[in-house]
C-alpha cells in the first residue's frame, strides 16, 4: 500500500481509543487520524485530551474507566464506532507479599473490566447495525512472563489475553475480529516510571535480541495493522511486539 493509500486507509471509519492521552494510545490516535479515521479519544486527563484535540481534531471523552458505570456511559455516548482500541491501563509496583487488595482490584478494574465493558457496548452496537468491526486489546508480554513487583499487572494482562480469545470466538460470527497486542517495555510515561532504574532495565534489555525497548509509534503501527483489511483473517491472536524477547 502506498503512502497515499495509507492516508485514506480508514476513511469513513470511526475508531474509539481509550487511554489516548499519552503513550501508545496517543500515538494510535494520531496514526489513525493520519490514515483517515474519525477518532474519539478517551482519557481521564482533560489537559491531555485538549492537547490531542488541538493537534489532530479528534473528539474527546474525559472519564475514569475504573468506574464501571462511567465507563459504560462513555462507551454508549461514543456510538456508533467501527473500531475499538482498548489501551487504557495502569500499573502499581508492589512486591507480591505486599500487594494490597485495593491495588489489585483497581488494576483489574482498569486493565480488564473496563476493556470488557467498553467492548461489550461497541460490539452490541456493531451487531445491531449489522456491520463488521475490529477490536484490539492492548496487553503486554507481562501476560506471558512473571516480572518482579508486577503481580497485579501481570495477572491483569494475562486475564486480558484470555478475554480476547473468548471475544474472538463469540464475536467472530458477527464479523467482529478481536486481537491482543503484547509489547515489550514501551517508552511511555508509565513505563519510564516503572523502568527508570538502570539496575532494573539493564537485565531486561539484555533479554531483547534487538537490544532496545519499543517506541509507542511502533506499537501503534501494529495496532493499525490488526484493525485494517490487511489483517482480515487475523483474530484471536496475541501479537508480540517485543524485539524477539519471547523467542529467547
Amino acid at each position: 500500500m502506498t503512502a497515499l493509500d495509507r492516508s485514506r486507509e480508514f476513511a469513513g471509519k470511526t475508531v474509539l481509543v481509550t487511554g489516548a492521552g499519552k503513550g501508545i494510545g496517543e500515538a494510535t490516535a494520531r496514526l489513525m487520524a493520519a490514515r483517515g479515521a474519525r477518532v474519539i479519544a478517551v482519557s481521564r486527563t482533560r489537559s491531555d485530551l485538549e492537547a490531542l484535540a488541538a493537534a489532530i481534531g479528534c473528539e474527546t471523552v474525559c472519564v475514569d474507566l475504573a468506574d464501571a458505570d462511567a465507563a459504560r456511559a462513555a462507551a454508549q455516548a461514543a456510538q456508533p464506532v467501527d473500531l475499538l482500541v482498548n489501551n487504557a491501563g495502569m500499573v502499581e509496583l508492589q512486591p507480591f507479599l505486599d500487594t494490597t487488595v485495593d491495588a489489585f482490584d483497581t488494576t483489574m478494574a482498569v486493565n480488564v473490566r473496563a476493556p470488557m465493558i467498553v467492548a461489550q457496548v461497541c460490539a452490541r452496537s456493531m451487531i445491531e447495525r449489522g456491520v463488521p468491526g475490529a477490536i484490539v486489546n492492548v496487553s503486554s508480554i507481562s501476560a506471558m512472563i512473571g516480572l518482579p513487583l508486577h503481580a497485579a499487572y501481570c495477572a491483569s494482562k494475562a486475564a486480558l489475553d484470555g478475554l480476547t480469545r473468548v471475544m474472538a470466538v463469540e464475536l467472530g460470527a458477527h464479523g467482529i475480529r478481536v486481537n491482543a497486542i503484547n509489547p515489550v517495555v514501551t517508552l511511555t510515561p508509565m513505563a519510564e516510571k516503572a523502568w527508570s532504574d538502570p539496575a532494573k532495565s539493564a537485565p531486561m534489555l539484555a533479554r531483547i535480541p534487538l537490544d532496545r525497548f519499543v517506541q509507542p509509534d511502533e506499537v501503534a503501527r501494529s495496532i493499525a495493522y490488526l484493525l485494517g483489511d490487511d489483517a482480515a483473517m487475523v483474530s484471536g491472536t496475541s501479537l508480540a511486539v517485543d524485539g524477539g524477547f519471547l523467542a529467547g
